[in-house]
């Protein structure tokens, strides 16, 4: 038993006011020149002082801080992360696509969609599985499915997750075209960046799985991203998921990298080729089955 004695003195937690309430506090002073100039805003509510190159650094932390927090708070302790096009539709609407094609190209384009719109159907798939992960002893959410929160191959995995009852995370970006999350993500786990460098960040300080379906640009700099990273030893290897082994042989020719002397053969190694839900889901398990 403790020999200190009992008291009825209470200590304060806290004795300065909370910023919400010096915010709000802030909004009802009186007007006066000095008041209304923007030097006399509080620094955390100027906008115009926020945005200014200067600032640069601070919106660094913050969009490094609070998608942390956010996933910390929702108990999510890692993820698989879903890589792909957002122009691969789901195969119901890459067949009319084909059908309002005019013209030798468009066709062949459109014929190369609907062969790759089964993958709309295996992220989906994947998502499912991933979903039904349990919880660890903590209480903790492992394999929480993670997109970047568009369209087609994104909208897949979401939308595997949100069918499986489960909730989902979308990390979105600010384009210069108009874009909306995908109707699947988890509102409380839909995120937007404007760095790309911080939100390629977050797609991996968690991810303890990553699947890249077929992609343009994008698919690339994220996926090549992370080869980089396991390759050079940064980050410990974690189960890489090729979905389409003729789509990617064809666009990127690897073995030739490794006889142009420029990767070695071992490097090949960091990823697995799969085609099937079922089969990409046993490669991460195997993975993990002796860790």
């Amino acid at each position: 038993m403790s020999d200190i004695p009992k008291t009825d003195t209470h200590v304060p937690a806290r004795v300065f006011p909370r910023a919400r309430q010096d915010a709000e506090t802030a909004k009802t002073g009186i007007s006066t020149p000095q008041t209304e100039n923007p030097a006399y805003r509080l620094a955390f509510q100027d906008m115009d002082f926020l945005l200014r190159e200067d600032l640069r650094p601070v919106r660094f932390q913050l969009e490094l801080l609070k998608p942390q927090l956010i996933m910390d708070e929702a108990n999510i302790a890692s993820t698989f992360v879903m890589y792909g096009s957002a122009r691969i539709p789901e195969p119901a609407k890459a067949q009319v696509l084909l059908e309002k094609a005019e013209g030798e190209t468009a066709i062949r384009i459109a014929q190369n969609l609907v062969e790759k719109s089964k993958y709309y159907t295996v992220a989906y798939e994947l998502a499912q599985l991933a979903s039904a992960f349990p919880l660890d002893e903590d209480g903790k959410r492992h394999f929480v499915v993670c997109s970047g929160g568009g369209p087609s191959i994104m909208e897949a995995a979401n939308r595997g997750a949100h069918d499986a009852g489960q909730e989902s995370i979308g990390l979105n970006i600010v384009l210069p075209h108009e874009q909306a999350p995908n109707p699947y993500v988890t509102p409380a786990l839909s995120m937007q960046f404007h760095y790309f460098a911080l939100r390629k960040m977050h797609f991996l300080l968690h991810a303890r799985a990553l699947a890249a379906f077929p992609g343009g640009f994008g698919t690339f700099d994220e996926l090549f991203e992370l080869l980089t990273l396991i390759q050079t030893g940064k980050i410990a290897p974690i189960p890489v998921l090729l979905y389409g082994r003729k789509f990617w042989e064809r666009v990127v020719n690897f073995e030739a990298l490794v006889e142009e002397g420029v990767v070695s053969a071992k490097d090949l190694g960091i990823f697995t080729f799969v085609e099937t839900a079922a089969e990409g889901w046993a490669v991460v398990k195997d993975f993990y089955r002796d860790k």
